[in-house]
């Protein structure tokens, strides 16, 4: 969560304050409630159903979120700039010395689970019609530069195949998505995603060689 989600907007143009503590515990309340609810219910649900689940006071969910829009768009704004925080982890261990083509796989080994167990929940967006701000805009856009900067690495490396362009990521984890979703009962999970993402792999690093 970046700090500019930690404040509280100011008045008559004063500067936004710090949010106390407890305001920022019962946002992380809501947002986490709001994420399992709307995954489940979509737009639908009432906003006092959420404070319900979060353990707080209706006026609470309404302080920070206006409307179920803005509460919706929090949630998926907060999940992609965790999973940024993530990337930019991984960037620093290659930096470090970490191995271009395990961080590149592992991340986007992270992203594919992510995306299949929230699925639900991007459906529901899309359903919703929920017009993105550009708050989300933007941090989905330093989601794909982190990405992009792990394929680079990877394949300066030589792990990851050089026709590879960083705009073909994301049709490459939805596939693996849905690949993972049509597996049939009792096959190991992970697996058809694993071979999907191994067709990014060049002859060497496949080989092993």
């Amino acid at each position: 969560m970046t700090a500019a989600h930690e404040q509280q907007p100011g008045s008559a143009g004063r500067p936004a304050r710090p949010m106390r503590a407890d305001a920022r515990r019962n946002r992380a309340r809501v947002l986490e409630a709001a994420r399992a609810v709307f995954a489940e219910e979509g737009l639908a649900v009432p906003l006092d159903e959420i404070a319900a689940q979060a353990g707080v006071g209706a006026g609470t969910v309404y302080r920070h979120f206006p409307t179920k829009e803005a509460l919706f768009e929090a949630v998926v704004t907060d999940r992609i700039e965790a999973l940024t925080e993530l990337g930019r982890a991984s960037l620093a261990a290659v930096a470090d010395g970490a191995e271009p083509g395990a961080a590149f796989f592992d991340y986007l080994a992270v992203m594919v689970a992510d995306a299949e167990s929230k699925m639900d929940l991007a459906e529901a967006l899309v359903g919703a019609g929920v017009e993105l701000q550009q708050t989300t805009l933007g941090a989905a856009g330093a989601l794909r530069a982190v990405l992009a900067e792990l394929l680079v690495r990877a394949q300066e490396a030589g792990v990851v195949r050089a026709d590879v362009d960083a705009a073909d990521l994301p049709a490459v984890v939805g596939g693996a998505v849905a690949a993972e979703r049509a597996r049939v009962a009792g096959a190991a999970p992970g697996r058809l995603a694993r071979m999907l993402c191994d067709g990014l792999r060049t002859t060497q690093a496949r080989s092993g060689s």
